[in-house]
Parts: structure tokens; sequence; C-alpha cells
């Protein structure tokens, strides 16, 4: 299997630092700052390890599949990941450490400050709750992830391998492609694996992150300034549909939505699914990994969580400040990363 041209992208200065080029870089894949990657990496397509705000550490053997984001918490925590980790399609992990010889299967999220030790299966679609602690030897499943039976001798290896090998098949899917109908202000950020295609207005300081794609698909997709897309992150309209997103609101890693609207000052969580007309009301925190239901409205005011997502409570003051906080910390990644991909595509063609 050919690789791809490495994308590595300096952060203030800090270059990802490599042990020695991965087995496979797959297109439309990013590694951004503070990354010390150990040999023997497999980085399958549109896989974004991102660390600008802090450091990600990984061992020998990481495999990564397609479209599964590695980030970090903002001055607060790493992302640590031992040996001969492994990594599904479309999962994330974020600000958290992972041990050797752990299986994370596709769409699993971990958590801010969570630890996974040596030789844990965390099954497809878990969620990790922030600050969990998962012993070793164990099979852990659910929302928030319990362990469900101890493992089995060898499975953690037949698991592993199994994970490699769908990483490997999915990595021959479609890339896509950027085709927009109109250009998009000229202070938006758009980050070099990403695809938008359609009819797209962004305003001022948006920020569109590593191996998001956008389709209006004869619709229309608007976001109001400062607001964020993060890393993978699939906004999909429906032919003449309308994806609307507000101010200053925040669209977690890999989070999934098709026609809808999402108010001002809104936070949307990591692996969150958003369905068709569903209505997001100004100052909501949705937590991660949750959905909505086809036209479900989500009232302002509150922390709602959970499939199909429910009020849970009132915004408390630490969450809107956290809502607030992200938007700024993002627009300072977007102004430095802007920076970086300009100097890079110079450096290229020189």
């Amino acid at each position: 299997m050919s690789s791809a041209r490495l994308n590595l992208l300096a952060y203030r200065g800090e270059h990802p630092r490599l042990a020695r080029p991965p087995l496979h870089f797959g297109a439309g894949a990013a590694i951004v700052g503070r990354v010390a990657l150990g040999a023997d990496a497999w980085i399958g397509p549109l896989a974004v390890i991102r660390a600008d705000g802090h450091d990600v550490r990984a061992g020998t053997g990481l495999h990564l599949g397609r479209r599964a984001t590695v980030h970090i918490a903002h001055e607060l925590y790493p992302t640590l990941l031992g040996d001969d980790v492994a990594i599904g399609e479309y999962a994330v992990v974020h600000a958290c450490e992972v041990g050797d010889g752990c299986v994370i299967e596709e769409r699993a999220v971990i958590l801010d400050g969570s630890v996974l030790e040596p030789g844990v299966v965390l099954a497809a679609g878990a969620v990790v709750f922030p600050r969990s602690r998962l012993p070793g030897g164990f099979v852990y499943a659910g929302r928030p992830a319990r362990p469900e039976r101890p493992l089995a001798d060898g499975e953690l290896a037949q698991r592993r391998a199994a994970l490699r090998a769908r990483n490997a098949a999915a990595a021959a899917a479609p890339h896509p492609t950027s085709d927009l109908r109109e250009p998009l202000d000229a202070g938006v950020f758009v980050a070099n694996t990403a695809a938008l295609r359609g009819d797209i207005c962004a305003g001022p300081q948006v920020n569109i992150w590593y191996g998001c794609e956008l389709d209006a698909d004869g619709g229309q997709i608007s976001i109001g300034e400062r607001s964020n897309v993060q890393d993978n992150s699939l906004l999909h309209c429906s032919p003449g549909g309308r994806i609307e997103i507000g101010r200053d609101t925040t669209i977690g890693h890999n989070v999934q939505m098709a026609d809808c609207t999402i108010g001002d000052r809104c936070l949307i969580g990591i692996g969150s699914v958003l369905a068709t007309g569903t209505r997001v009301e100004n100052d909501v925190f949705l937590a991660a990994g949750a959905t909505t239901r086809p036209g479900q409205v989500l009232t302002g005011g509150k922390l709602w969580g959970g499939q199909p997502a429910r009020a849970l409570g009132p915004l408390d003051d630490r969450k809107r400040a956290m809502i607030a906080n992200t938007i700024g910390t993002y627009c300072d990644y977007a102004a430095e990363l802007k920076r970086a991909q300009a100097s890079d595509r110079r450096d290229r063609h020189a």
C-alpha cells in the first residue's frame, strides 16, 4: 500500500518528531505540533494527531484508523499512548493516557483525564467519561464505558490484529475533494485536509479543522463568526436542505450532522450525532457521544446528553466558561496554523 506525502505542520515553531517515517501515511492525514511518534506507525487516511496546546507522545507500533482523531486539552492534559496501541476508524482519543497494547475500536471516545491501563479493549461506540480509570484485562462497552467481561486467553492480540485489518481495508475508501461555490471570507481558517463543497458561507474567524467534510449538496451551510468545526466532523445537507450554526459555537471532533440549526454559544460534544431537523437553541452544552431524534428541539440554557439526548440540568457557570474559553483558544490555534500552512505551501513550491 503506497503512502501519501507526509503532512507535518509546526505549531509555534514546534515540529512533529518521528522516530522513523510511518509504515503507511494515508491521504489527507495530518500530524501537527508537539507530537513525538514512535517507530512503525501506521496512519490511516484523514487521521489527525494534533498537539497544539499540549503534547502527544506515542510509542512504537501505533495503528491509527481512517478519520480517527488524537488531540489534547489546552495546557491541561497531554495525550500519552503506549506501544502497540490500535485505534479504529472514527475513534477519538482526547487528552488521556492509553497503556501498552490497548485496542480502541471504531467510533469509541476517550475523554479528558482518563487512564486506560495496559491491555484494555474498548468496544466500538463506547465512551469513556472524563477522569475515568479502566484497569487492564477487560472488554469495556457502553456510555459510560463499563467492564463487560474479562478478556479470554489470546483475545487481546486477536482483536488488535482484526482491528488493524479493518483499518487497512477502510484505507481504500474514496478521498473527498473540495468544490466551493464561492470563496470564503479571508478571515476564515480552513485546514489543509478539510473538504468543502457547494454553497457554504462562514463569518470572520470561523475555523474548520483537519479531515472535516462540509457538503451543502444543493443546500446551504452557514457558520457564524468565531465558531469552530473540529477535526473529522461531517456536515452533510440533503438537496435543498440547510445547516445553520450560530456565533461562538463549537462543533467537537468527529461530530455528524444533517440538516439542522445550532444556536449561539453552544458546544456540540465529541462524537455526537445530530439527526435531520434537530434544532439546538442558544447556550446549549451537548455531551460527548449524544444523539438526537429527527426534529428534536434542545432548549437553551441546559446541559443535554444521552441517546437520545435528554435535559440533564441547567447550564452552570463552569460550562458556560468552558464554551467561551474554547472559542478564544480555537481562534488562537487557527491564526497560528494558518501561518504554518502558508509557510508549508511556500516551502513546497520553492
